[in-house]
């Protein structure tokens, strides 16, 4: 797992990834956004929702605990072993929306992850047991691995299966 030295290289890193995974949407027809390919386990639509799912789950924590409340991780009715069903409910909750407009859902939500990177200490952002959503889990990582484990790897993840699906 990348580690990053400042907060600012955990923006850029993540800014990067971001602008190299939405530049392959540029040449998908909207006609094919759900279409899956062999050897690819999602259609472009589908890597856009469980993305933009994530960054709203990552936002959603920081602002209910912020709020006082308690934090659901995952979500609401999803255990950790219910994956699949948790992104099936992003898929269900972008289906009608165009690539363009998933593409907007995207950058909004990449603006709302880069300030709450922002709003973080770097003690907040880089120290154990500073979130109590980040404590979660056994693991009970720093938020800024919480962050990486669900940007910057899954965008970097989906840039080589997105190419894939535009070789099938």
């Amino acid at each position: 797992m990348n580690t990053y030295p400042t907060k600012e290289s955990f923006k850029d890193e993540l800014t990067k990834r971001a602008q190299l995974f939405i530049s392959e949407f540029e040449d998908i027809a909207e006609s094919q956004r759900d279409l899956i390919k062999p050897g690819v386990d999602r259609s472009p639509a589908q890597m856009l929702a469980y993305q933009i799912g994530w960054m709203d789950l990552l936002l959603d924590w920081e602002h209910d605990e912020q709020s006082g409340k308690t934090v659901t991780t995952p979500a609401a009715g999803f255990q950790w072993n219910q994956l699949g069903g948790l992104y099936a409910s992003f898929y269900q909750k972008w289906r009608g929306f165009s690539l363009e407009q998933l593409q907007v859902e995207f950058a909004n939500r990449l603006i709302g992850i880069i300030c709450l990177v922002d709003s973080f200490s770097d003690e907040d952002f880089f120290e154990s047991g500073r979130r109590q959503w980040a404590s979660s889990t056994p693991a009970a990582w720093p938020v800024y691995k919480w962050l990486h484990i669900n940007t910057v790897a899954p965008l970097t993840t989906f840039r080589t299966k997105i190419r894939k699906w535009k070789r099938g």
